[in-house]
């Protein structure tokens, strides 16, 4: 009996069980963490597989086409005739400018009958989300009665010279036209320096005269090229689809506005993949339409990684060096007490309270003088007076700095003393002994902090809502 309380008494003060309940916890909460990710990419990725076209018949002989989205149970449905409740079914219409809304609820007891025809089309549009029925092809307004005119594979070779004449007028407006109009501002802005610079010397009345001559052969290009546009986009409006819906009406759709067309029905599996791989790549490549609500995150995840990366770049130096200081250099006193009590108070503040400094300091002081000193010209419209990228990085790498600080400085004091006396008694300088022994043994706590830094960076909204929004 004693032998088994010594045994018990060992056992507890060992603290073998804590470590296996302590391992026990991190394992649950990774394969948590692991669930949540699962269903995320379940729920989120599965959005963009094509998904199959219904074609319902209803007890009011009203026809709908749509896709079946989610099914559920009818509050308060139970009855001795259906003992496991009613269901009713969300349909995705489509065709938002027509009916009103995308989606609409059937009741399974409404449903006559459910087919998949072949025909059934799914048309990307560039406003008013996708629209759901049966296609036909039109020029100039007429529906196209040849033989050739309602083959699937003219329409989609319609489609993608559609998309080819859109690429073009897209390039002609941002690249060409945008080149001249940034040009002309130029040219304008460097007419208004010499203004603001007072009366005109003959040497600069010559260069305001180039410049006034500059600019009206960019006018006249840029009329041009205008007339180019014009044109192209009177081309992509000569050809049409006409989209029969589910009530019988026909629509009309200029290909200039039609992205995409499929027929979700009569793909085999490898066309849904490489649909599905196309409709992925279009998410995170393109740029977001109708109010965020269509269209791709391109913009998002290039603005957030540039903003990281020059958040990083800000930040990291600094935080080291101050770390470095504070713990390996600064004598310790109440005076670097007080300093790592600021610092860790800082680490607390709400990020809303950078975001206004960011604003107040950034945007408006330090932004506003280099417009008055740099860019007068300018005035009244900002050049860096204004929320931008730079000011929402230099922000979120004051929001930050504290945690690389402090993890910096717990990395350092996790290195043990013999190291650096170690090093010292073999004759090498402090700073030799802190480059080549102390840092990179506290490196795994420097990179700690630095992910703690871009994790947080990432996911804060307040600073950029005040400092970096902008189109």
């Amino acid at each position: 009996m004693v032998e088994r309380s010594t045994r018990m008494k060992d056992f507890w003060r060992g603290g073998e069980l804590f470590v296996w309940m302590t391992a026990s916890g991190v394992a649950l909460s990774l394969l948590m963490v692991a669930g949540m990710l699962a269903l995320i990419m379940i729920n989120g990725l599965g959005q963009f597989w094509p998904g199959a076209l219904q074609e319902t018949t209803l007890t009011t002989r009203e026809t709908v086409i749509g896709q079946v989205v989610g099914e559920e149970v009818i509050p308060n449905s139970i009855s001795p005739d259906s003992p496991s409740g009613q269901r009713r079914f969300r349909y995705r219409v489509g065709n938002r400018d027509v009916f009103g809304a995308e989606y609409r609820w059937i009741n399974e007891a409404e449903i006559v009958s459910s087919t998949r025809p072949d025909d059934l089309v799914v048309i990307q549009r560039r406003e008013w989300g996708p629209a759901f029925g049966r296609v036909t092809v039109g020029v100039e307004g007429n529906a196209a009665d040849d033989e050739h005119g309602n083959t699937w594979s003219t329409v989609v070779t319609l489609v993608e010279r559609a998309n080819q004449l859109r690429r073009r007028i897209e390039h002609l407006e941002r690249e060409e036209i945008g080149a001249i109009n940034y040009r002309i501002e130029k040219a304008r802005l460097a007419r208004q320096a010499l203004a603001l610079s007072g009366p005109l010397a003959p040497g600069d009345a010559e260069k305001d005269r180039r410049l006034l001559d500059q600019m009206t052969a960019l006018e006249r290009d840029y009329l041009a090229k205008t007339e180019a546009l014009e044109r192209l986009h009177q081309e992509a409006g000569l050809e049409v689809l006409f989209l029969t819906l589910s009530n019988g009406r026909s629509v009309r759709l200029s290909l200039d506005q039609v992205l995409d067309v499929s027929r979700p029905n009569a793909m085999h599996w490898f066309d849904k993949l490489l649909a599905y791989v196309h409709n992925l790549w279009q998410f995170v490549s393109s740029e977001p339409r109708e109010a965020n609500t269509e269209g791709g995150i391109f913009p998002a995840i290039f603005g957030t990684v540039l903003m990281v990366f020059l958040m990083t770049l800000a930040v990291m130096p600094f935080g080291v060096m101050a770390a470095v200081y504070l713990r390996e250099y600064a004598k310790q006193g109440p005076l670097v007490r007080l300093v790592r009590i600021a610092v860790n108070n800082l680490a607390g503040v709400p990020s809303i309270v950078f975001g206004v400094f960011g604003l107040a300091f950034f945007v408006y002081a330090l932004g506003g003088t280099i417009d008055q000193w740099l860019f007068p010209e300018a005035l009244p419209n900002p050049t860096f007076g204004t929320g931008g990228i730079l000011w929402a990085s230099l922000t979120l790498s004051l929001l930050t700095v504290p945690v690389v600080i402090v993890a910096t400085e717990e990395g350092l004091s996790a290195v043990p003393r013999d190291f650096r006396e170690g090093s010292l008694g073999l004759g090498a300088t402090k700073f030799e002994t802190l480059r080549h022994v102390i840092l990179p043994c506290a490196l795994p706590g420097i990179l700690t902090g630095l992910i703690l830094a871009m994790a947080r960076a990432a996911g804060e909204v307040a600073p950029l809502m005040l400092t970096g929004v902008v189109k």
